[in-house]
Parts: structure tokens; sequence; C-alpha cells
């Protein structure tokens, strides 16, 4: 006989979902998941038909801003925010791509003027071989995307 383990659902909050299991920590870190003071689940490695194996995370009363939510497109531009009220997706849209970014992601030049002065990164976003890739406005080297570093 099989069982299935029934997650309570939220009543308002948001659910991150279709993140590639492989992205799960990289996107818990960037939203800094361990500084909001409400109900978290968190699902690795779920079976998904599209991706193999997915991830999920459903934050109970809280709701992103568009800078987690770009941040969320950097790390897993195939990533799907639902906004949840009274227990109903009431927003279902996938994360897009930025044109560009700033503020908080680091150069990985460590020769780059972002990293010894003062001064805030700033990036364009491209994708290239389906991976995001971030070019530095200051000094014009690239972050692929595995390498890219939050600043918090």
């Amino acid at each position: 006989m099989k069982s299935e383990l029934k997650v309570k659902a939220i009543e308002k909050g948001t659910v991150i979902d279709h993140i590639q299991a492989s992205n799960l920590y990289k996107i818990m870190s960037i939203i800094e998941i361990e500084k909001l003071d409400t109900q978290i689940f968190i699902g690795n490695n779920l079976d998904s038909q599209k991706y193999g194996k997915k991830a999920i995370i459903k934050i109970a009363d809280k709701f992103p801003s568009m800078e987690d939510v770009n941040k969320i497109a950097l790390i897993d531009p195939n990533a799907v925010i639902n906004i949840i009220r009274d227990y109903q997706v009431v927003e279902k849209k996938k994360v897009e791509l930025p044109e560009t970014v700033s503020t908080f992601i680091k150069c990985i030049n460590p020769k780059c003027i972002t990293n010894h002065e003062k001064v805030e990164t700033k990036f364009s976003v491209h994708v290239k071989d389906g991976k995001v890739n971030l070019k530095c406005f200051y000094c014009e080297k690239t972050t692929g995307q595995d390498n890219i570093e939050v600043i918090r």
C-alpha cells in the first residue's frame, strides 16, 4: 500500500517552484531564508517530469521583493513564483532575467574597482548556451552562472 505525505497548504505567502534541485541551496542563501521568522517548507530531489529532480520552497506570510525575484532568476531562470492568498494561487509567474543587475552580485575579477573601492557593482545579463552570464560594467569580466556570488 502506497502512502503520500501531504504538505500543509499555506493560507498566504509564496511558493517558489520548479527549482532545479542543484540550485536549491544557492536560492535559499540569496533570499536569506535563515532570517525569515515564519513557517517554511523546503522540499528537494522531488520527482519532476520536466527536470527529473526539482526543489520547492513554501514561505508562509511573506512575498518576494523584485530584487529577490531577480536574484532567483540569475540562479535558476526556470523557477516559478506562486503568490498564495486564501489558500489559492492568485498569481503565477515564471521569473524573468533582468537586462542589468547591480549592488548584490560580486565581480569575480580581484582587480575590479568594485572590489577595492566603494563602487556599486553593475552587470549586464546575457544567456549563452542556456547559462546565465554577467558582464561587469567596469572591468568587462564575465561571470558564469555557476560562479555567481551574492553580496549580503
